[in-house]
């Protein structure tokens, strides 16, 4: 009983730390610094791709940079301080703090639950948790990226694909795919908007400014 109950409370932190670290706003925070509200730009939305819609890509590497961190330090502190735990109870504290900060960029507490859709955020744990999930899911964005110049098709085909690929090359441990499969689920319910749009052939190409 003690132990489940240790269990427990290593599961809480992780979901709690994992919360806060994804709820950190980069993309607010990169493009406040050069005077510019990103939430007034584009979609609105805090992400790198939005950010790069104002014409400053080292503001939306910046972005990039930090939402992909910040996913990827939630899953790497949770192995860390789980380091000489069991490797059940490490695997799935390290699946529920990605989990947790790719909410946490979703919906950050500190922007009334209004967040990015968590494309960079989904890498970063990916990459922390089961490297060669990290590689299969960038490298489907980055094919479809160079093909058709759509950010959004790109993460929509990464994110459709990777528990299906990683599973069928046995890479990636079972919590690791349930992370996947959870932040998938929610990038699809995220892009609705966008998903109606490539439907229509209207959704923007990487880099094209668009109106708020």
């Amino acid at each position: 009983m003690l132990f489940a109950t240790t269990d427990l409370l290593v599961y809480a932190a992780a979901l709690i730390g994992g919360y806060l670290l994804g709820s950190i706003p980069f993309g607010v925070l990169a493009t406040r610094m050069a005077g510019i509200d990103i939430r007034a730009i584009g979609s609105g939305n805090i992400g790198a791709t939005n950010v790069l819609r104002t014409g400053r890509k080292d503001l939306a590497a910046m972005t990039f940079v930090g939402d992909t961190g910040k996913g990827a330090a939630a899953v790497g502190l949770a192995c860390l301080l789980l380091l000489h735990s069991d490797i059940a109870v490490r695997q799935t504290a390290m699946a529920l703090a990605g989990a947790a900060a790719f909410l946490g960029h979703l919906f950050p507490v500190w922007l009334k639950f209004k967040g990015g859709k968590g494309v960079a955020t989904f890498l970063g744990t990916l990459f922390a948790a089961a490297w060669p999930m990290g590689l299969i899911a960038g490298g489907l964005w980055l094919l479809t990226a160079f093909t058709f110049r759509i950010s959004s098709l790109s993460a929509l085909v990464a994110a459709a694909l990777v528990v299906p690929v990683a599973f069928l090359l046995h890479v990636g441990a079972y919590p690791f795919m349930g992370m996947a499969l959870f932040m998938a689920v929610l990038i699809y319910i995220r892009h609705r908007d966008n998903i109606r749009r490539l439907l229509k052939g209207e959704e923007p190409k990487i880099g094209k400014k668009k109106d708020a």
